[in-house]
């Protein structure tokens, strides 16, 4: 099927459109904009100067792929908004390009962005990642592959998500969220592993037990998290999924979440 472009589209004629592309009546696609082979771009979807969309994915009605930061010191920089290969953008999602701090906000493969959520600028978003309704991501925050994010739930900018972590809907997060966890309550806290998301991709018992352990020494032993992770670090199997959480852990610049309170 050759690219097909409805008339009453608003495409200008120096965007570069790949092959199989549909791009539907009033959807406006700006100058610098790059769209990769089989894309949708549904009615009244924008895709702004600096997007560069991959392969396969779908825009729907009302999405703003590419605007300009929300950041008063941005000031019309020419950056980019980087979108991975079959992600799909849900309505009235927005994904801001980056400022010339970084000069890109990254978005990996296979993503989805419901309806109303929100991805700021200078972000860096994994594969595989999900984001439910209404959920706003502020500026560079980083997010692992496979991250669930419920529905409602703000992440102050600058936060790092570890890869495989859940966050509950309606739940903030205002400090860095480990990886392969379960987080929720208000104020955020580790409620357990991830274990059936991390069942479901193929992870090992080993590899469960381990972690297990691991966030068990780290939430459970009343030690500082400096101690945890030296006791982690002697006493248990530094299988890479366990690497993984102490390299995390170890490079926290906000702090990681706590536990939960035992009473």
């Amino acid at each position: 099927m050759s690219t097909q472009i409805d008339p009453r589209a608003a495409v200008s004629s120096h965007a570069k459109i790949g092959e199989r592309v549909r791009i539907d009546a009033f959807a406006v696609v700006e100058d610098d904009v790059v769209i990769g082979d089989g894309t949708w771009i549904a009615s009244h979807a924008v895709v702004a100067n600096g997007a560069r969309v991959g392969h396969n994915c779908k825009i729907f009605p009302g999405a703003c792929v590419g605007h300009a930061p929300q950041d008063l010191k941005y000031k019309n920089e020419p950056t980019v908004l980087e979108l991975g290969d079959r992600c799909t953008v849900r309505e009235y999602v927005t994904l801001n390009r980056g400022t010339a701090e970084t000069g890109r906000t990254i978005i990996g493969n296979d993503c989805l962005f419901m309806a109303n959520s929100h991805v700021g600028h200078d972000c860096r978003i994994g594969n595989k990642v999900i984001v439910a309704n209404g959920s706003p991501i502020g500026g560079h925050v980083h997010m692992g592959d496979y991250v669930i994010l419920g529905g409602l739930s703000p992440i102050h900018q600058f936060v790092h998500i570890g890869e495989h972590a859940m966050i509950g809907g309606g739940f903030r997060a205002v400090k860095d969220v480990p990886p392969f966890i379960l987080a929720g309550q208000e104020p955020l806290v580790f409620e357990g592993l991830n274990s059936v998301g991390l069942r479901r991709r193929g992870f090992s018992p080993k590899a469960l037990e381990l972690l297990d352990q691991a966030y068990a020494i780290l939430y459970r032993s009343n030690l500082n998290v400096s101690q945890a992770i030296a006791r982690i670090k002697s006493e248990l199997e530094l299988i890479p999924e366990v690497h993984s959480m102490i390299n995390f852990i170890e490079h926290s610049k906000r702090g990681i979440i706590s536990g939960r309170s035992r009473r």
